[in-house]
């Protein structure tokens, strides 16, 4: 059996209950992410075989083991991709984070040097963009908007990372259900 897996760090409810305030405010055409699935995607790995699974989950436990928690610092909502028109999303942008980089980095290296990997390849264009998605935008209607809202707004929103999860996307047609199979604490 096939799972489409990605590495995460989830919210605190606190943050989520702020987050899901800006679709009130911001009146856009777009479909907004649902609380149990707001998350900062440190890797995407697509779709694993059970072996790949358990491997996978065993070097996440392990490779969090030697991080420790950090700081993330959500510091703009606005849209995005940068310089994409029309906006592909409502996204927040936050500010540069050694621990998160380094901890994005050192999953990447260990998970794509596993052994069952060897028919998997990193995505080469692919640079680490920390964001938060919030809305994926409709793009038809916002094209067909007279006056487009602006969206950019500085925020203060800070939270203490303490785990990694590894996360499983199931598609449907109301929108993907993510699914975690394992959270892995950082060390303290």
């Amino acid at each position: 059996m096939l799972h489409r897996i990605f590495i995460a760090i989830n919210f605190p409810e606190t943050i989520k209950d702020k987050l899901l305030g800006f679709e009130k405010e911001y009146q856009v055409p777009a479909k907004w992410v649902s609380r149990e699935n707001l998350h900062i995607t440190l890797n995407f790995l697509g779709n694993l075989d059970d072996n790949q699974l358990l491997e996978t989950i065993e070097t996440v436990k392990q490779i969090s083991l030697s991080h420790s928690p950090f700081i993330i610092n959500l510091k703009k909502i606005c849209y995005g991709p940068p310089k994409k028109f029309p906006p592909r999303m409502i996204w927040i942008e936050m500010d540069k984070s050694e621990g998160l980089s380094k901890l994005q980095i050192d999953l990447e290296n260990n998970l794509f040097s596993l052994p069952s990997y060897k028919y998997k390849e990193k995505e080469e264009d692919y640079s680490f963009h920390p964001h938060v998605t919030l809305a994926r935008i409709k793009t038809f209607e916002f094209r067909a908007l007279g006056e487009r809202p602006e969206i950019n707004e500085e925020l203060n929103l800070s939270f203490e990372a303490k785990s990694v999860e590894v996360m499983e996307s199931e598609l449907k047609r109301v929108g993907p259900e993510y699914t975690i199979l394992e959270s892995a604490k950082l060390s303290s």
